[in-house]
C-alpha cells in the first residue's frame, strides 16, 4: 500500500524515529500505525541492549523541588557525549527520573530500585547513546521548621541541596530564612566542604590529618615543644576548607560562613543550623 507523508511524519512525532525507518515499518504492517509503533520499540529496544555496556561518562545533574517544596532531590544522569546531554529528550528524561524520586514511597534506595527500566531503554534507542542513572539523594522535611533549597551551576554539572532548619516555624517560613539559606547553597557550590562543621568530622579523618602533619613537622626537624601548637594550627586551616561554617564566605571573605548564620539567628530570635546538605559535581 501507499504510505503518505502525513502516516510517516505522525508516526515520527510518536517515536522519533528516522524518515527510513518509519516508512519502512508503515510498509511492513500495511499501514497501521500503532503496530508500527510496537515495531519500532521492539526494534528500538533491542538495539538499546547492544548500547548498555557502553561507558557514559557525560549527562547532566537535576535538582528537583516538590510543588510544596517538602521534598527535594538531587539526580545524576549519565549519557556519553554532552551534545546528547544537551538535549531536551535528555533534560527531560533527567526531570522525569528526579520526579519518579521525590514521589517514591516508600524510598528507593539505590538507582536500580527505579521503575524506569523501559524509559531509559527507549531513551537510549531514541537518542543513540548508552544512559544510565548513577545516583540521588532525596531530602524530606518531615514536618520539621525547615526550608529545602538547591542550587544548579554550569548547565547541571554541578548542584546542592540543603536543608536549613530553625526553632521557630515563623522564622523558617521568613523570606530571609529562605534568602539565607539559598545563600548557603551558593557557598557549598563554590568552595565544596564536606562537613558542616568541624564537631562533624569523623575522628579517623582527624587522626589521619594529625598524623600526616606530624610526619612533616618531624621530617623538617621542628622542635617537640611546637610541634601539638604547629599541628593545632593546621587543623584549624583544614577546618577552613573542609567545613562549612568554618569557610570564608563566599560574599565576604573577613566573615566565616557561621558568622552569618549566627547574625540571621540573632535577627530571628531563635537558632538556626544547617541540618544537611549534599553537593554533586557531574562525575565525581
Amino acid at each position: 500500500m501507499d504510505i503518505s507523508t502525513e502516516m510517516v511524519k505522525e508516526l515520527r512525532e510518536r517515536t522519533g524515529a528516522g524518515i527510513l525507518d518509519s516508512k519502512k515499518a508503515l510498509q511492513e504492517t500495511q499501514g497501521d500505525i500503532q503496530r508500527a509503533v510496537d515495531l519500532l520499540r521492539e526494534r528500538g529496544l533491542a538495539r538499546a541492549a547492544k548500547k548498555v555496556g557502553r561507558e557514559a561518562k557525560e549527562g547532566l545533574i537535576e535538582a528537583y523541588l516538590s510543588p510544596d517544596a517538602r521534598v527535594g532531590v538531587l539526580v545524576e544522569v549519565n549519557c556519553e557525549t554532552d551534545f546528547v546531554a544537551r538535549t531536551p529528550d535528555f533534560k527531560a528524561l533527567a526531570h522525569e527520573v528526579a520526579e519518579q524520586v521525590a514521589r517514591a514511597n516508600p524510598l528507593y534506595n539505590s538507582p536500580s530500585d527505579l521503575p524506569l527500566g523501559s524509559r531509559i531503554q527507549e531513551a537510549i534507542s531514541r537518542l543513540g547513546e548508552n544512559i544510565q542513572v548513577r545516583r540521588f539523594t532525596r531530602y524530606d522535611q518531615d514536618g520539621r521548621n525547615s526550608v529545602i533549597d538547591t542550587y544548579t551551576h554550569g548547565g547541571g554539572s554541578v548542584a546542592v541541596m540543603l536543608e536549613l532548619e530553625a526553632d521557630s516555624a515563623n522564622a523558617a517560613q521568613s523570606p530571609e530564612f529562605k534568602t539565607l539559606a539559598h545563600e548557603l547553597a551558593l557557598q557549598i557550590a563554590a568552595q565544596n566542604p564536606r562537613y558542616v562543621t568541624s564537631a562533624d568530622v569523623p575522628q579517623d579523618v582527624l587522626e589521619s590529618e594529625r598524623s600526616a602533619y606530624r610526619a612533616q613537622l618531624v621530617e623538617e626537624k621542628k622542635a617537640a615543644n611546637i610541634v601539638d601548637r604547629i599541628i593545632e594550627g593546621k587543623l584549624q586551616k583544614f577546618y577552613a576548607d573542609v567545613c562549612l561554617m568554618d569557610q570564608p564566605s563566599i560574599r565576604d571573605d573577613k566573615q566565616k560562613v557561621q558568622t552569618l548564620v549566627t547574625s540571621a539567628a540573632g535577627q530571628a530570635g531563635c537558632d538556626i543550623r544547617v541540618r544537611r546538605f549534599v553537593r554533586y559535581a557531574l562525575g565525581d
